[in-house]
């Protein structure tokens, strides 16, 4: 393979961990390593209970490096040593782990990104609470805040994604044989993180992503063979971030409904003047995750409804996306609201005015 060819990411998708995504992974692996091909273990999550003691059977290991932090041990990728020995795929398990300190990443995604760089495959295994964008759907339904999450570019990016999928009645009753976590634990996660009603929503959400690629890979394979002349949609999706709270919930709802859309998407903010350092906190970590999204940041002077009307009118903006307003009634009188004035002025686009934050988003 050249060196300068990217190598091609294959990733395991489940609905929760148990569903066997690990398993299904290396097995695959095998197969490959039968028709001859190179594949080597790159990492794999030592207390899977789903896989048994011979589970590297047939496939070499790269050792992991193991550091010391806080007085627990972690172990990571080492990418040298793959580097080194230049294996045509390598296995890493968990894509959303968040690395030790000293680790060559933060990520274990941004190592997996190094490995396709230098031209080298990847099977990875992620549950698609992990997907960036689904982190305010996942707390509606889990009431759990993931941290460890995995920029949705890398996954609509990856060559292949293979749904591991098994009912949410089967997953349960591998919890109470203890084949996911340990017997003491069995009737907490039963009535917490594997709740039945949790697992369905959970599975309808991976199915739904899956969905997704599917339509993404149609559309892709008509504009090629150019089988029908319109396919770059006209919508176009702006987010209006504020500085007085957190926009979050705002970009990760922007970016799905665009993705939905097949539409572009951008994200504005009207600057304002000496604003609090909170302000300046939370603008960071607005554009931040439209960096991590892809989602390009535009910022605008002047008066913040004059701008974003003419904004929206100079770049034939469809759909508006609004957060709710902290102002008071009083203060709306006096100065008017915003919604009020792009509604007033901009008649023929959509206006969809989000939901208040959740704590988890603060």
């Amino acid at each position: 393979m050249p060196a300068n060819t990217p190598g091609k990411l294959k990733i395991f998708l489940g609905y929760a961990p148990g569903v066997g995504k690990a398993k299904v992974m290396i097995e695959e692996a095998r197969r490959r390593a039968s028709r001859g091909e190179d594949c080597v273990i790159a990492i794999i999550n030592a207390g899977d209970r789903l896989l048994s003691e011979d589970f590297s059977e047939g496939l070499p290991t790269i050792p992991p490096l193991v550091f010391q932090y806080g007085g627990v041990e972690g172990r990571e990728i080492d990418i040298p040593s793959i580097l080194k020995r230049n294996p045509h795929t390598v296995l890493v398990d968990n894509l959303a782990h968040v690395n030790v300190p000293g680790s060559a990443h933060a990520k274990r995604w941004e190592d997996v990104e190094e490995l396709l760089q230098k031209g080298i495959h990847v099977l990875a295994t992620m549950n698609v609470e992990s997907l960036e964008s689904l982190n305010d759907d996942i707390f509606e339904i889990t009431q759990r805040k993931v941290t460890e999450t995995v920029p949705d570019r890398l996954f609509h990016h990856a060559d292949e994604v293979e749904l591991v999928d098994v009912t949410p009645q089967a997953l349960r009753n591998r919890v109470k044989r203890g084949e996911i976590v340990p017997e003491a634990q069995v009737e907490h996660e039963l009535k917490g993180r594997y709740d039945e009603v949790k697992l369905n929503a959970l599975r309808e959400m991976a199915m739904r992503e899956i969905a997704g690629r599917v339509d993404e890979d149609l559309i892709a394979w008509r504009k090629r063979e150019r089988i029908a002349r319109p396919w770059q949609t006209s919508d176009r999706v702006l987010i209006c971030i504020t500085p007085t709270r957190s926009s979050l919930r705002l970009i990760r709802r922007g970016w799905r409904l665009a993705q939905k859309m097949q539409g572009e998407v951008k994200a504005v903010y009207v600057e304002e003047p000496k604003l609090p350092e909170t302000a300046v906190r939370i603008l960071q970590d607005d554009f931040m995750l439209c960096e991590r999204l892809g989602i390009p940041t535009v910022t605008l002077q002047g008066d913040i409804a004059d701008s974003i009307i003419k904004y929206v009118q100079d770049n034939n903006v469809t759909q508006i996306i609004l957060g709710h307003s902290d102002r008071t009634k009083l203060r709306d009188f006096l100065k008017g609201s915003l919604l009020v004035e792009l509604a007033k002025q901009l008649k023929t686009v959509d206006i969809l005015v989000v939901a208040t934050q959740h704590d988890s988003d603060k």
